[in-house]
């Protein structure tokens, strides 16, 4: 199969020589199977190469698509693809957003962060998110909809920051920085607070420390916390999506993808997510 675009999936740990998988969208070019042709068009977790091999079953994520869609195939990936299932599923199913309620977005520029924030919107709620320069904070408010943002880059003091953003508490958090901006989230939550633990950024790769939150505050406020990966609602992926596709088609949701060409540039791609340098989803286009 011929591989098209890819983009990161989480994985455990890599060692050197090892094959790297990513969620991708490639072409059948020959078929041994009954269940594909040459010309079908599959989206699911592939390997960095230019052609994949792999024997369907139902331990393989793999699917076709309508290549007639009106959406862009890249859109597969990002918002209709695990991007989008992530952020729906770890706001409404996760965190059970309802209109009123006041939710911050760490992260809010990246591919889960900038959905999810739109999304919380469109369900009614207060949104504020953190991104680390000027340019994203102002894409969050003035193109994506957040009722503010700021560059936690500037803040000393994360707790006192979000205290101005969130006088009266925050109830939900989707959370995809982890450390110190944790921390400082869960101490200014309100009581039966919920955090969708969508990623930890700051604690995947460089040595600062990790969140240490306070547990008798916790208890005293009865928060919950709950990781999750998109694959927990590959069940309701179909409802998802029918949801936001009309969202996308009404203009509802601005969808920002970040494409790079060529296979020798997936490693450079890969490492800008952890320095901050991509907006939105970040996709590889090989073909």
């Amino acid at each position: 199969m011929k591989r098209s675009s890819a983009s990161h999936l989480a994985v455990d740990g890599i060692l050197p020589g090892q094959r790297i998988a990513s969620y991708a969208i490639g072409e059948v070019v020959a078929s041994a199977s009954p269940e594909y042709v040459a010309g079908d068009v599959v989206a699911g977790v592939l390997g960095w190469e230019d052609y994949t091999l792999f024997t369907p079953s139902p331990a393989v994520l793999m699917g076709k698509l309508d290549a007639s869609s009106d959406f862009p195939l890249s859109h597969h990936i990002s918002v209709l693809g695990t991007s989008g299932m992530t952020a729906y599923g770890g706001l409404f199913e996760v965190c059970k957003a309802v209109k009123g309620e006041k939710v911050f977005v760490s992260a809010a520029s990246g591919s889960v962060g900038l959905l999810a924030g739109q999304f919380a919107k469109l369900a009614g709620c207060y949104v504020v998110g953190c991104a680390g320069t000027k340019a994203k904070v102002d894409l969050l408010k003035e193109k994506l909809g957040f009722d503010d943002a700021f560059n936690y880059k500037e803040e000393p003091d994360l707790k006192s920051a979000l205290k101005r953003y969130f006088p009266n508490g925050i109830d939900i958090n989707f959370e995809n920085v982890g450390g110190e901006m944790m921390e400082a989230v869960l101490a200014n939550m309100n009581t039966y607070g919920r955090v969708a633990l969508c990623g930890v950024i700051s604690e995947y790769t460089g040595a600062s420390r990790r969140a240490v939150p306070d547990l008798l505050e916790m208890i005293y406020k009865r928060i919950t916390i709950r990781g999750f990966f998109a694959w927990d609602f590959l069940p309701k992926f179909a409802e998802y999506n029918a949801v936001i596709g009309d969202w996308v088609r009404q203009g509802k949701v601005q969808v920002i993808e970040d494409v790079s060409d060529g296979l020798e540039n997936l490693p450079a791609a890969f490492v800008e997510l952890f320095t901050g340098q991509n907006v939105g989803k970040k996709i590889v286009k090989l073909a």
